[in-house]
């Protein structure tokens, strides 16, 4: 019950001390997710009142399900734009129609975290790299902030996912400003901006959203055509099955796998972070990925649309003192009761100070310093990222993130089929054996005897590589070459294709009447060698634990202690 429900392992031992600390927390944390959840819920092009309901059932069932005390759950930037740009490519007609989408869609994306946890393959998300979440975050960041200039402006710009056609659409409407929205977006933006500066620990966005209120209220300034949030209908969110069609299936079950690994990713990344300044290690990644996919999924049930930890709203709830996750039992109190008998007072909140949250958000989610450091140390990473940062930006967030994830995995593709190949030589008054090419003069190389390190596993990508270098390394040496030691140390795998392939070398090298060892092989390794006949053809007698022995037996076969040592590793070996 503890593995499946964590609360069970950490309520019993709660400190009631705690527990002020965790409503300080828990209301701090609201005050700012009821006004960032509605400024959310319109990047995902929904009413803002989705927002609020994406806060309720989704923040309890993590609280419940959840393995980290410290991360805030519900609406964020990055996964409502997603949402909107997933469903922004479907045929989706009229507004009630969007919104039954936009629930199927945190459906699917809980049904997918959900199976991904049962299966404990939570790792699947480490194929995302940093480079590619750099990229496309930043790219997205620009997205999200260029998608809230129409709110900021007060004018009918067309929305896009693409930065160039919203870049176009903002120009050609600029004509169209309505000074009043842009004087309280800009107003709302100085007044964050100057917070976080000297008042750290002081609600900004709360400030941002009375005076916003109470400025349009008072001076009527709806009159003036200021768009404002308008009616917020009351009550809480009710349960509605949801229609499930194949039909649906197919549409949404691309962007629905993006949104449950980026989520996954984002939750746990910031969990992980917690953990680092805790000292006290909670997380479990596959129960997080239950937690996650059950919140959404139920959450899609009472007109959640899909949640992930905010990193924002996170650090918060950290700064503050919360403890466990009575913090976001807290916040979704806060949630409930504004949408019992508050929800009148949001009718005059104009979507510019909303858009002002959102800008300055979203706006430190642009890295500068990491492509910077990736161009100095790393350009072909760099290259992932600035492609998958261009492809976001020019033709979408969803194909960012795929492409992004294939041009990663074609770099690493790429590196283990040119692996690090070099010839070793003796340190001179050692027993060690490093690349003559580092250490030049330092090391002894012999006519007679090669020593080659390979820094990879060997499989099908890389033999013929592998079999091409090395014969340029024997070819190099010349007629004295009699013996080549490979250093198997760096090789922990070798597939079926590469054992063929070895085998073939080394009888190759053995018709040029030169001895072949095999020095340092790991466990897995050693066992494949017996187990795939490499061993039938190299002889057991050649295979060594280290270099020295092998350089000793080939000397002297009947050197004393070259000799104890290579019947003492038959033995292990057999």
């Amino acid at each position: 019950m503890r593995k499946f429900f964590p609360f069970l392992d950490w309520l019993p031992k709660y400190n009631k001390s705690y527990f002020g600390k965790d409503v300080v927390a828990g209301l701090t944390v609201g005050i700012i997710l009821i006004p960032q959840g509605m400024a959310y819920a319109m990047i995902a092009g929904l009413p803002p009142v989705y927002g609020l309901y994406a806060s309720i059932f989704p923040v309890l069932i993590y609280a419940v399900l959840g393995t980290s005390r410290q991360i805030a759950v519900g609406p964020v930037a990055m996964d409502s734009l997603l949402v909107a740009a997933g469903l922004g490519t479907l045929a989706i007609t009229g507004v009630e129609n969007y919104i039954l989408m936009a629930l199927f869609l945190s459906f699917m994306v809980g049904l997918f975290q959900l199976t991904l946890g049962l299966m404990k393959m939570g790792f699947l998300v480490n194929f995302m790299s940093k480079p590619v979440i750099s990229g496309f975050t930043s790219a997205a960041a620009l997205i999200i902030i260029f998608s809230q200039i129409k709110h900021l402006l007060g004018a009918d710009i067309a929305n896009s996912n693409k930065f160039h056609i919203l870049v176009v659409n903002t120009i050609q409407n600029l004509g169209d400003t309505n000074i009043y929205d842009f004087s309280i977006g800009l107003v709302g933006i100085l007044i964050i901006v100057s917070f976080k500066k000297w008042f750290k620990k002081f609600p900004a966005i709360l400030v941002v959203v009375v005076l916003s209120t109470l400025v349009v209220y008072f001076f009527n300034l709806e009159a003036y055509d200021v768009q404002v949030v308008g009616h917020v209908p009351a009550g809480l969110p009710s349960f509605q099955m949801h229609n499930i069609t194949w039909e649906k299936i197919t549409q949404i079950w691309p962007i629905a796998l993006a949104l449950a690994l980026l989520g996954y990713l984002e939750a746990i990344s910031i969990g992980k972070a917690f953990e680092e300044k805790n000292k006290v290690e909670t997380i479990d990644p596959s129960q997080e990925l239950v937690a996650l996919g059950s919140a959404n999924m139920i959450g899609s049930f009472f007109q959640a649309y899909p949640v992930t930890s905010s990193f924002s709203r996170s650090a918060i709830n950290f700064e503050a003192g919360a403890k466990s996750t009575i913090a976001s039992v807290i916040s979704v109190m806060m949630v409930i009761l504004t949408l019992l008998f508050l929800t009148p007072l949001f009718y005059n909140l104009p979507k510019a100070a909303l858009a002002s949250i959102i800008m300055v958000s979203v706006f430190r989610l642009i890295d500068l310093s990491y492509p910077k450091y990736l161009w100095k140390q790393h350009k072909d990473e760099f290259l992932v990222l600035g492609l998958t940062f261009l492809i976001t930006l020019s033709i979408g967030i969803v194909q960012g993130i795929l492409i992004g994830v294939l041009l990663s995995l074609l770099l690493l593709v790429y590196r283990t089929s040119k692996p690090h190949f070099v010839v070793l030589g003796k340190i001179k008054g050692s027993d060690y054996y490093k690349n003559v090419n580092r250490f030049g003069n330092e090391v002894e190389v012999r006519d007679d005897l090669l020593i080659v390190r390979f820094d990879s596993q060997l499989y099908f990508g890389n033999t013929a590589y592998f079999k091409s270098q090395l014969f340029k390394f024997i070819n190099a040496k010349g007629p004295k070459l009699k013996a080549v030691i490979l250093n198997a140390e760096a090789i922990n795998y070798i597939d079926a294709s590469a054992s063929n392939v070895l085998i073939q070398v080394i009888g190759e090298i053995h018709k040029r009447d030169i001895q072949f060892f095999i020095a340092g092989a790991i466990g897995p390794t050693r066992d494949i060698i017996f187990r795939s006949g490499i061993v039938n053809s190299l002889d057991k007698a050649y295979l060594f634990v280290k270099i020295k022995e092998a350089v000793d037996y080939f000397d002297d076969p009947k050197n004393i202690p070259a000799l104890r040592e290579r019947v003492a590793y038959q033995n292990l070996v057999e």
